[in-house]
């Protein structure tokens, strides 16, 4: 383990009200300490390393300035929130974050009441502290109180339309409202489209010329590359006919840019708007992200998500793959097909590394396309693409896929057009815990009518169901994988467009049958091993389809077999509901069927490793295992029952 960082200023920092004895000078070397605290952390736990670095000076800042938690400080996405976790009394347990009964990586209503506000999805504080605000002046009551509302936004979070729905509503209610706009000019890919470009050509007017005063001259004051970027955003101004801003038609009284990793601004900024704003304003605070850290910033991704890392030389400690990532798997097969069928093209949400789109857009450039942070806008622009003649692929992570719901039910379910859903990230994830689970794509997608849902079961499956997605044209069709690595099969040089709604029997058995839809079936291939040293020998199926259902696979296994098991990585009201609901239509359980279905529990599951997580949710080749012998009322010699989460 590397040595810990010097801290003298930092150990004496337990809650936010001690930053309001440290004079400026001390909360600079406060800022300094935060950082090497926050980059030892991170390197022992890994996690989001570069956001939280790019806020080291706002968050000194904002603690020194605002009575929290009292005045409600709303990180967006919060994924750059362990600083503030540091300095909110949770020091001692920062080097738990993410892991299995540790801090959670994202802002947590239940972990400290100075989290006022849950996050992990982009683009909500707006809108959760225009409620903060609203509720303080209705004569609303907290246990900690009501007082300033404070939401901290990225550049690229902004891009999405539910920040500029928030933005437009609290103009027209003229309330004391602060957003900071900390524009590092990088989300997790490069940010793209009008807005990002706006910003970069951005720079205030009046009516604030005496906040700007208290910033000590914030342009001749800003390093050489953001006053560049303030003379381009007078220069721009200048040539229009009618002055203002977009904040400021949107009722927002802007103020910036100033230099966000210089307190010297910072602070009389924020004690300025602390003791006048008397409505909504915008302090727009341009930042690095991974400010501080020389790896972090020369990364790509300026140090998003790091598995740990050495802190000298920034190389993260990846343990070694035996097989390819799935989502490689999906980037190569669909880059290959692409080769061969111009039509096809990919839309992807801000995520091309994370969906592997990145692929295809160094191969293909002008047929993917990142729409920025706008899942809704990327689903029906997907629906756009497909009436026009094109074979879109729409990559979205499940997590994300849900923001975008309206869309995939209004613009492409009811028109029937062949939207390709590559969802990745299904089922569990590990360390971002619930709000990151895949856990209800299979229950919203399979409801719909004309929907085609598959679940590979493997990364050779997953090459397949990219090629029959790909083949698919009579309406939409979505395809579920996990995140991480396969299980190291053997992958097929070219792939098979599968016959829709036709599973696959795996092995041959008697009395119980078990229908697996998706990855859990290596996990149930395990439990049959530890079975057959028992003398039993269920026989395993592998659905491929949970809509439209293999009718005459899952008919024939009921009538060869005395009990049916269906497992999937999903929520109640998916695969196994599907299923069941064929059976009554078709009277199997008159007869006497024994039938049950194992899916995720009824909770929201913190964040672990995925194989911990998997056991607490009792999906484990052990629960597979008890459940095969509870239902043929046979006992386990050790007498153990496997416990799942209740």
């Amino acid at each position: 383990m590397a040595e810990r960082p010097h801290t003298p200023l930092l150990d004496t920092v337990h809650a936010p009200a001690d930053l309001k004895r440290l004079s400026d000078a001390q909360l600079k070397q406060l800022a300094a300490e935060l950082r090497a605290e926050t980059i030892s952390a991170v390197s022992e736990t890994g996690g989001h390393l570069g956001a939280g670095l790019g806020v080291i000076e706002i968050t000194v800042a904002l603690h020194s300035v605002f009575d929290a938690p009292k005045d409600k400080i709303i990180w967006d996405v919060s994924h750059q929130s362990y600083p503030h976790k540091i300095l909110t009394g949770r020091r001692d347990r920062i080097r738990t974050l993410r892991q299995k009964d540790g801090l959670s990586g994202f802002t947590k209503r239940s972990e400290s009441p100075y989290d006022p506000f849950g996050a992990a999805h982009s683009s909500t504080s707006i809108s959760a502290a225009l409620g903060f605000a609203v509720a303080r002046d209705l004569g609303g009551a907290c246990p900690e109180g009501l007082g300033d509302a404070v939401a901290v936004i990225g550049d690229g979070a902004m891009s999405a339309g539910m920040a500029f729905e928030a933005m437009n509503n609290a103009g027209h209610l003229k309330k004391r409202l602060i957003v900071i706009l900390n524009d590092n000019d990088m989300s997790i890919a490069p940010p793209v489209g009008a807005f990002s470009s706006y910003l970069t050509r951005l720079y205030a007017e009046p009516p604030f010329q005496e906040l700007k005063a208290a910033a000590k001259g914030a342009v001749s004051l800003m390093p050489p590359f953001f006053q560049e970027g303030a003379k381009r955003a007078r220069d721009m101004l200048k040539g229009m006919t009618v002055g203002g801003t977009l904040f400021e038609e949107l009722g927002f009284s802007y103020l910036g840019p100033i230099d966000g990793h210089d307190l010297d601004q910072l602070l009389p900024v924020l004690r300025t708007v602390k003791a006048r704003a008397t409505g909504p304003i915008l302090i727009h605070a341009l930042t690095r992200k991974g400010k501080g850290y020389a790896p972090a910033e020369r990364a790509d991704d300026k140090g998003h998500a790091t598995a740990k890392f050495d802190v000298v030389t920034g190389a993260q400690k990846k343990a070694p793959s035996n097989a390819p990532s799935y989502t490689s798997v999906f980037g190569e097969t669909l880059v290959e097909l692409a080769a061969k069928d111009d039509k096809i093209c990919a839309v992807t949400a801000a995520m091309p590394d994370g969906t592997g789109l990145n692929l295809m857009a160094e191969r293909y450039p002008s047929r993917c396309f990142d729409v920025s942070i706008a899942e809704q806008h990327g689903v029906t622009f997907c629906a756009g693409l497909a009436a026009g003649g094109m074979k879109p692929f729409c990559a979205i992570y499940s997590t994300f896929l849900q923001r975008g719901y309206d869309q995939v039910v209004h613009d492409v379910a009811i028109q029937n057009l062949p939207v390709r859903f590559a969802i990745d990230r299904a089922g569990l994830v590990g360390a971002d815990g619930a709000t990151h689970a895949g856990s209800f794509d299979i229950t919203y997608l399979a409801t719909l009518p004309n929907m085609v849902v598959m679940a590979a079961a493997d990364e050779a499956e997953l090459r397949h169901m990219v090629a029959t997605a790909a083949a698919h044209d009579s309406g939409p069709i979505a395809f579920r994988y996990p995140r991480g690595e396969g299980v190291g099969v053997e992958l097929p040089e070219v792939p098979e467009v599968l016959e829709i709604g036709k599973g696959r029997i795996i092995r041959e058995g008697a009395r119980v049958a078990i229908l697996s839809f998706g990855t859990r079936l290596a996990q149930v291939t395990k439990a049959c091993e530890a079975l057959e040293a028992m003398g039993i020998f269920p026989t395993v199926a592998d659905a491929r389809f949970a809509k439209p259902l293999d009718r005459e696979m899952i008919l024939d296994l009921v009538a060869r077999h005395e009990a049916l098991i269906t497992i999937e990585e999903g929520a109640v009201g998916g695969f196994g509901s599907h299923v069941a609901q064929l059976l009554a239509d078709e009277g199997v359980f008159d007869t006497g069927l024994k039938f049950r279905s194992m899916v995720l529990p009824d909770a929201f599951l913190d964040q672990g490793a995925p194989d911990e997580m998997y056991a607490r949710a009792g999906l484990s080749a052990e629960h597979i295992e008890a459940k095969v012998l509870d239902m043929l009322g046979v006992a386990r010699i050790s007498g153990k029952r496997a416990g799942h989460v209740s």
